[in-house]
């Protein structure tokens, strides 16, 4: 599957012109038929068309579209095409374990195919046969399925369930970008910082371990430390480590009453910011992720920009709830 990097990166600096940058910080201030126009001819969901605001999804969807099909031409390997595409296949195995169990309809559940077709994996989860899966994905669907057995129907949910599918991916891609050191690098950081907004929002100490990601670098021993009540020596122990500012900006803001809706922001916006900080030092494989990861980050804002403007929001406080792309 390894391109030609050369080419690869020709290709996005020309598309690069497309992106919207920073020209998302002035929409905020513009009514929201004037912000469609101007996205619109920016060439931002290039083929599809909204009649009105109201259908701006149809451009984010055509855009999200565009970005998948991107990746799928010129990942440079396997690793990157399934650290940035995975993530459907084992949401889409959720949603199908769901619907099989539950006996709801999979409409609106499903998200667009990853590196496995959608039909594919809802066949697979009803008929039982799920090497097609490959097996860390497979022995997700059977333990979540387990959890509907006669002795345990009762107490199975969605919760337990997304914990069995989010634990399984994360070691799915450690096993599948093992050998690309930037790419392990960034699940790791991911893994830690979801480890820590886990035990932050969890009640039980017990509880939490059970659903911390594997390949993190920090130690349960370390995360059991957000459980003190004393919130100065839970930061205290998180000293020397990376995650310093981060924890302390939980814990700040978790003792203030407040969601921890800026420390997600953060670990959303992980990927984007570490290549925006060497954007000038990119080599090999970094300015596909690199593009990749700020076309995400745009859709996204776009996304936030809409339903912001038809709430009637402020332009100050949607800007706030943007993320920053250069």
């Amino acid at each position: 599957m390894a391109k030609n990097l050369l080419y690869t990166n020709g290709v996005i600096a020309a598309r690069e012109k497309y992106l919207l940058k920073d020209k998302i910080f002035k929409l905020c201030d513009l009514g929201a038929e004037e912000a469609l126009r101007v996205v619109s001819e920016s060439g931002f969901g290039k083929g599809a068309e909204a009649a009105s605001v109201y259908e701006y999804e149809k451009l984010v969807s055509a855009d999200e579209a565009a970005i998948d099909a991107f990746i799928r031409e010129y990942a440079p390997s396997r690793a990157e095409a399934a650290y940035l595409l995975s993530a459907r296949d084992f949401h889409n195995a959720k949603a199908a374990v769901k619907a099989r169990f539950l006996n709801l309809s999979t409409e609106n559940m499903l998200a667009p195919a990853g590196l496995i077709p959608v039909g594919v994996i809802v066949d697979c989860v009803n008929s039982g046969e799920y090497a097609p899966l490959g097996k860390v994905l497979s022995e997700a669907v059977k333990e979540a399925s387990a959890l509907f057995s006669e002795e345990s129907e009762a107490t199975a949910s969605g919760a337990e369930i997304g914990i069995i599918f989010e634990k399984a991916l994360y070691r799915h891609l450690h096993e599948t970008c093992a050998r690309n050191g930037l790419l392990k690098k960034l699940l790791t950081t991911k893994a830690d910082m979801t480890n820590i907004l886990t035990a932050l929002r969890s009640g039980e100490e017990e509880y939490a371990a059970k659903c911390y990601l594997s390949g993190g670098k920090l130690t349960e021993k370390q995360l059991a430390s957000l459980f003190n009540e004393d919130p100065e020596k839970a930061i205290k122990a998180f000293e020397g480590t990376p995650y310093y500012d981060f924890v302390k900006k939980c814990i700040t803001d978790k003792a203030a009453g407040l969601p921890l809706t800026t420390a997600e922001r953060i670990c959303e916006s992980y990927e984007t910011e570490y290549f925006t900080a060497k954007k000038y030092e990119l080599q090999k494989n970094q300015p596909f992720l690199y593009y990749v990861f700020r076309r995400r980050a745009e859709n996204s804002n776009v996304r936030i920009l809409f339903v912001c403007l038809l709430a009637g929001m402020k332009d100050s406080e949607i800007k706030r709830r943007l993320r920053a792309i250069q």
